[in-house]
């Protein structure tokens, strides 16, 4: 695998830029318009069906059916398929670490340990190193299907496509100028966002951004331990809620089968050996007390997640901890393997490299199940002041200004571990790149809408089972 940063970013700054404008003969920048899968492209479903296999049978129907509720949310599972799809156009050859899932709705308000908000990339699952246009396609896209779904036009999808596609540019332009120390102290917090975007928000755009901003401080460990857990004659514990929420003692036909609970008990202990040792001293003044399997977002339906409920000084005192089975990245068969010996330590360390502020609770472990399969976690909290847009009620000035703000937060992160200089001199001052970039939007809208088709008839045919939930 190639490190993202590479040898040029400790070179002069000329001969970086030269570096990045070189890589224009590699890749075009008007080639990145051009798309159109070839007579050998796998089939979907075939794709779709070969991560199935390796997830928990019986929430697999789940996941096809969250799919099919629109190309939208088929889009957000489809994270494989569009792998695949980049892996064969022209690469710029300029390597950053890829969040690899950059959709609009995985940019977010999350809370940094300081307790400020700042608006950033949310889930790493799919991170890995390869070219940094993988992630603004992916990105792009995203708006011109969220475009599609709220019926907007044609015009109005491209003018969302182009502002993303431009805010990542210009933006980088502004990293490639700055000093390294400065790059990485960049941050995009809750005042600065509101400060930057007032002169283009309409009034009933900035009442829905103060309401986000105001709801996603809300959104704390406290009102999910409420929302997820109830008092029983043991104490608190996590209220069922099958199959979306399956506390450990419900799936298990042998209440004397310690096994699994024994699995997920070493999981914590060997997460633990992860955190710096001040916040394994934090760690250890809880106790855990629940576990349940959860069922969440899209893509990640049917791996193993599970809820670990942690108590402090008494009942309200919580912790609530996600660990999330860690697989593969979905692009590492096209951008090389990942040197990290453990999964969910690829995914940790490509989220403490990209994302401004990470979780104090991040971490990663392995652990071997009770069927003697080994596999690899990722531990963080379960909810930390999180906003997340609602792209389906944004009328086409918000989703274009929300566009911008995703597109500019990918800039920074790509800007700490990619060379700025580089990338900045590669897209330019034009915007022929982001020209581009719409043709491909609307283009990889249409193959989604195709493949999402795919995967109804499989269902309509029985090759495989939905349901909706």
């Amino acid at each position: 695998m190639t490190t993202p940063i590479t040898a040029h970013a400790v070179l002069p700054a000329a001969d970086r830029a030269a570096y990045g404008k070189d890589a224009r003969k590699r890749a075009p920048r008007s080639c990145h318009g051009w798309f159109e899968p070839d007579g050998e492209r796998t089939d979907p479903v075939e794709v779709l069906e070969g991560q199935s296999a390796r997830r928990v049978p019986e929430l697999v129907p789940i996941r096809y059916g969250r799919m099919l509720e629109s190309p939208f949310r088929f889009y957000r599972g489809a994270a494989a398929l569009m792998a695949m799809d980049l892996g064969r156009l022209p690469s710029t050859g300029l390597t950053v670490q890829l969040c690899g899932d950059a959709h609009l709705l995985n940019f977010r308000l999350l809370a940094s340990p300081e307790r400020h908000l700042v608006f950033d990339i949310n889930d790493f699952d799919e991170t890995h190193t390869g070219p940094f246009e993988w992630d603004v396609k992916r990105l792009a896209a995203s708006f011109a299907i969220a475009g599609r779904h709220n019926g907007f036009s044609t015009a109005e999808q491209d003018s969302a496509v182009l502002a993303c596609v431009r805010a990542y540019r210009t933006r980088m332009r502004e990293f490639a100028a700055m000093p390294t120390l400065d790059v990485w102290y960049a941050q995009d917090d809750a005042d600065r966002m509101r400060d930057l975007m007032a002169s283009s928000m309409t009034k009933e755009a900035r009442r829905r951004t103060a309401e986000a901003t105001a709801k996603a401080r809300t959104r704390t460990q406290l009102q999910a331990f409420a929302k997820l857990t109830r008092v029983t004659a043991e104490g608190r514990r996590i209220a069922p809620d099958p199959p979306l929420v399956t506390p450990l003692r419900d799936l298990v036909d042998d209440p004397s089968d310690d096994r699994q609970e024994k699995e997920l008990r070493g999981v914590v202990e060997g997460y633990a050996r992860t955190l710096s040792s001040e916040r394994r001293f934090l760690l250890r003044r809880y106790r855990l007390v629940d576990m349940a399997r959860k069922v969440v977002g899209v893509g990640s339906v049917g791996t193993r997640c599970w809820i670990l409920l942690l108590l402090g000084k008494g009942d309200d005192d919580p912790l609530l901890l996600q660990a999330k089975e860690a697989g593969e990245s979905v692009l590492a068969a096209y951008s090389g393997a990942t040197p990290y010996d453990n999964q969910g330590r690829r995914v940790v360390s490509g989220q403490r490299l990209i994302q401004t502020t990470s979780d104090i609770f991040l971490g990663w472990t392995h652990a071997v199940g009770f069927d003697g399969v080994g596999r690899d976690f990722y531990v963080r909290q379960l909810r930390d002041w999180k906003g997340i847009a609602q792209p389906d009620t944004m009328d086409p000035s918000l989703l274009r200004l929300f566009a911008q703000l995703c597109g500019a937060a990918l800039a920074r992160a790509h800007a700490r571990s990619g060379d700025p200089v580089a990338i900045a001199a590669y897209l330019g001052g034009s915007d022929r790149f982001d020209r581009a970039l719409t043709v491909f939007a609307q283009a990889y809208a249409d193959l989604n809408e195709r493949d999402a088709d795919a995967l109804a008839a499989a269902v309509a045919s029985g090759r495989v089972r939905a349901t909706a939930l």
